[in-house]
């Protein structure tokens, strides 16, 4: 009788254990999925506080919460994360916000999300990622004719509501990740900024567009200060079509020999007489924050030839303009589908080096230096060949202007 109610006790007490495992099993297994209940900066103290939104910039962070070991992905907006298991623990996540998040394209149920995801599982957490402000960096043609198309580049084209260009734009194209925007010129144009208003707000040009007036040195048509002496003039249509009104033809006739630097040859050089370059108020600016602007026209391949500009003739500070040459040097030939404008910062115009090129020494270190007391003087363009094989050159060259560009 002993031996039985043992026996029956004993069943029991295994029992209540292996319910007790049981149950604590299932207990963990239920909370080893990821949790996450904040994020901050990584960026050391002070700054490394609790953020309450951020901006996708690059940018590395701190996920906080719990059993965030073994990461398959994390996605902010729906877009993936880098991250490096090393940097991580039980309790925090060092990951880095994705560049570029698409948010033409996140779909609604993504939108102010983070979901983590390991192998126990997956949570979505709510976080406010805001878009951030748009970027205008380069306008293709700034003096496009109505209904001509033009390309700006930039950072951050995304959820926009309103764009201008001379005149409300109704329709527009952009790229996917945002860099760039497409549109055709309204049929009515103005005077003024560029501007794009999104979600997080408005930016524009600290410069006009479609002006032709404002800071212009000579555009050939009303503005015209040109000397006949050099340069051909055209207004063909058809030989370099968008153009507005009349152009200058910058031409080497032929193939320029090697270190030829005879700009005063017939076609070689534009020359222009005095005007403002900039405004006798502003001669304390930053250099960087002027620019001479022109538009260019290149049909055919262009490498080997130096654009060189200078103020009155003088080569003491000469900005050279050679798009066909690389970052590290090398050549790649150039040419346009069209008129495209060129923005050289006057902080480009550098010195002669000793046993160096024009233009390839150090730049001016005020803007009196640069252009006199007055701001005024003359714009002269040359052709040169400064490399060491023949080369040549045939362009339209337009609406030579200088403006405020910070």
């Amino acid at each position: 009788m002993y031996k039985i109610s043992f026996s029956r006790y004993q069943g029991l007490l295994l029992a209540s254990v292996a319910a007790l495992l049981i149950f604590s099993a299932c207990k963990k297994t239920a909370s080893s999925g990821p949790v996450l209940t904040g994020v901050r900066y990584y960026a050391a103290t002070p700054n490394d506080s609790a953020l309450a939104s951020l901006t996708p910039a690059g940018q590395w962070v701190v996920l906080e919460g719990h059993n965030l070991r073994n990461a398959e992905q994390i996605l902010f907006d729906g877009v993936p994360a880098s991250f490096n298991y090393i940097l991580f623990s039980d309790t925090s996540a060092v990951v880095q916000v994705p560049t570029v998040i698409p948010f033409n394209s996140v779909a609604a149920s993504d939108l102010n999300t983070i979901k983590y995801t390991t192998v126990a599982g997956s949570t979505t957490f709510k976080f406010s990622i805001a878009v951030p402000p748009p970027t205008i960096l380069s306008i293709s043609d700034e003096m496009a004719d109505p209904g001509d198309s033009v390309w700006i580049h930039g950072a951050n084209f995304f959820l926009i509501s309103a764009i201008n260009f001379g005149g409300t734009v109704s329709s527009y194209n952009v790229s996917s990740d945002g860099t760039t925007l497409a549109f055709v010129v309204p049929q009515v144009t103005t005077a003024g900024p560029l501007s794009i208003t999104t979600k997080s707000g408005t930016t524009a040009t600290p410069y006009n567009v479609e002006d032709d007036s404002t800071g212009v040195l000579c555009n050939f048509d009303n503005v015209f200060t040109y000397q006949w002496w050099s340069a051909g003039l055209d207004n063909s249509s058809a030989d370099y079509p968008g153009n507005n009104g009349q152009y200058a033809i910058l031409n080497t006739n032929g193939p320029l020999n090697s270190n030829d630097g005879s700009w005063w040859n017939g076609g070689r050089s534009i020359n222009c007489n005095g005007a403002q370059w900039v405004p006798v108020s502003s001669l304390n600016d930053p250099v960087g924050n002027w620019a001479l602007k022109f538009e260019i026209d290149v049909p055919d391949a262009w490498s080997g030839v130096t654009i060189d500009l200078a103020k009155d003739g003088n080569w003491t500070y000469i900005a050279r303009y050679e798009p066909w040459k690389g970052a590290t040097g090398g050549v790649s030939p150039f040419k346009t589908s069209g008129w495209q404008t060129v923005t050289m910062p006057l902080s480009l115009f550098l010195t002669q080096p000793t046993n160096g090129l024009a233009g390839t020494g150090n730049p001016a270190p005020d803007l009196t230096t640069l252009l006199g007391s007055s701001g005024n003087g003359s714009i002269n363009v040359y052709v040169m060949n400064d490399s060491p094989a023949p080369a040549q050159l045939v362009a339209g060259i337009d609406n030579f202007r200088v403006v405020k560009i910070k």
